[in-house]
């Protein structure tokens, strides 16, 4: 994957007029030509309603094919459309990675009566009272569906908890009761044990649920070609079932299959016990790296630009590092909102794209439109874009030095001509760095390639030069053609 980029296809606000899978075949062509070398989809079956993103999921196997919750096609297309997106992108060599969300399911389609005990939302371990019987949505037959690639059906023991009794009209988190039922224990530790995110939890800890979910795993892989997975809400979702489920789907599809986790917390040691846990054995998003792009937005001149890389995975084990500016979850009125303010994006994807480490990835609302307004950071990320793609080779000297100007050199390799690069980046002032590309460089006429800098430098006899950059601004820096 050398490289490789990945855009996630969608924002929070997307139209519900069944349309992304078609624009989606159209433009891969496009993706191809500015470097994209994965796309990341939304949840592409069926949820509890036509208007819903996906993660309030009902039925994981119809992907848009069956007459269930008043509609055939998901918000985004029919299963025949997307297959033709999938078509599409890997016609064009770019791989298709699946947002699979396992934690939790909605809209069941009766209601069922069981044992529960209501619990404290911020501590998920103290219970509220003592156990009742409560009636829940929680029997799933897929009527629509029927057997059709899978008999299972779901019913209230194949959960760990719920949100709503509708015997006392009562909104509440209620733990499930039943032999060998209770929260996971491998997973996050806030508000004690988050096992628990919403609707109908699914029990991870169920022989029957653990079975169910490889074999949808493998199905799905196989049936649309998928390359990966994005796991949604990991950190509410037992370890183990993860562990063995990434082993029972790369059986199927072999050892390169792709996985991505959402863990979103901000802490270093939660990740990396998490990732230890597993084997290291996927990716996981930078989240760190998120907020430090997040307060560096925020403080302006006041933030340490010299301390960005620090407590992050990038800086931790760079290998698991998906890097990312914002996403659905972080962006304007999402629940995790934590965007990037719009005058620090570009630095933010200009060290993420240039830089040697990490799997970056841009975001939908970033390069198109957000709320159906076109992006206005479109053309620095296909500025940047082809800059990753002809210049960003070889050894990476870092130069983060500087409270307020930091940057790095990438030296070139002997496989792509012309190669190398030098960024930088200010949040305060005008900047300059004196930056060195080594000896065999000397005397090489380097320019300023996004146009905020119309002065050429020649490099001297150690290749060595003062590179600068705009204050509150970014600059990449290459040699001459």
């Amino acid at each position: 994957m050398k490289n490789g980029v990945l855009i996630q296809y969608f924002e929070w606000n997307l139209p519900n007029d069944g349309l992304l899978w078609r624009q989606l075949k159209e433009d891969a062509k496009h993706l191809s030509e500015i470097g994209i070398s994965a796309v990341w989809i939304p949840p592409a079956y069926k949820a509890d309603e036509q208007q819903d993103e996906g993660y309030a999921t009902y039925d994981l196997y119809d992907f848009g094919e069956f007459d269930q919750k008043g509609t055939v096609r998901t918000k985004y297309g029919t299963r025949g459309e997307l297959e033709e997106a999938i078509k599409a992108l890997h016609d064009v060599g770019i791989n298709v990675y699946l947002d699979a969300v396992l934690n939790h399911k909605a809209g069941g389609d009766y209601a069922e009566k069981f044992k529960a005990v209501p619990i404290n939302e911020e501590d998920r371990n103290r219970t509220l009272g003592e156990p009742m019987e409560i009636q829940a949505m929680t029997g799933y037959n897929f009527e629509g569906r029927g057997d059709t690639y899978s008999d299972f059906k779901w019913h209230w023991y194949h959960f760990s908890g719920t949100d709503y009794d509708s015997v006392a009209d009562r909104h509440d988190i209620f733990r499930i009761i039943g032999p060998g039922k209770g929260w996971s224990q491998g997973v996050d530790k806030e508000k004690g044990n988050y096992d628990y995110l919403l609707a109908n939890d699914i029990d991870l800890d169920n022989p029957e649920v653990v079975a169910e979910l490889n074999r949808w795993g493998r199905w799905a892989a196989s049936e649309f070609g998928f390359d990966g997975y994005r796991m949604d809400a990991i950190k509410h979702m037992d370890r183990n079932f993860t562990s063995q489920f990434v082993d029972e789907v790369r059986k199927e599809r072999g050892e390169d299959f792709f996985f991505v986790a959402e863990y979103w917390n901000g802490d270093m040691d939660s990740l990396m016990e998490f990732s230890e846990a597993i084997g290291n054995k996927i990716s996981l998003f930078d989240v760190p790296l998120h907020y430090n792009f997040f307060a560096a937005s925020q403080q302006g001149k006041d933030y340490d630009l010299s301390c960005l890389l620090e407590n992050t995975l990038l800086s931790r084990d760079s290998r698991l590092s998906v890097t990312f500016v914002d996403n659905h979850d972080s962006q304007p009125d999402s629940s995790l909102e934590s965007n990037v303010a719009d005058w620090f994006k570009p630095m933010a994807y200009g060290l993420i794209l240039l830089m040697r480490e990490g799997y970056p990835a841009i975001f939908y609302g970033d390069y198109y439109s957000m709320k159906r307004e076109g992006s206005p950071h479109r053309l620095i990320l296909d500025e940047l874009l082809v800059a990753r793609q002809k210049y960003a080779y070889g050894d990476q000297d870092l130069y983060f030095d500087h409270p307020s100007t930091v940057g790095l050199v990438r030296h070139g390799d002997a496989d792509h001509a012309g190669s190398g690069l030098v960024f930088l980046m200010s949040n305060d002032e005008d900047g300059s760095k004196e930056m060195s590309l080594g000896p065999l460089r000397a005397g090489e006429t380097w320019h300023e390639i996004t146009g905020s800098i119309p002065e050429e430098i020649v490099l001297d006899e150690n290749g060595t030069a003062v590179f600068t950059v705009k204050g509150r601004n970014l600059a990449v820096w290459v040699k001459k053609e």
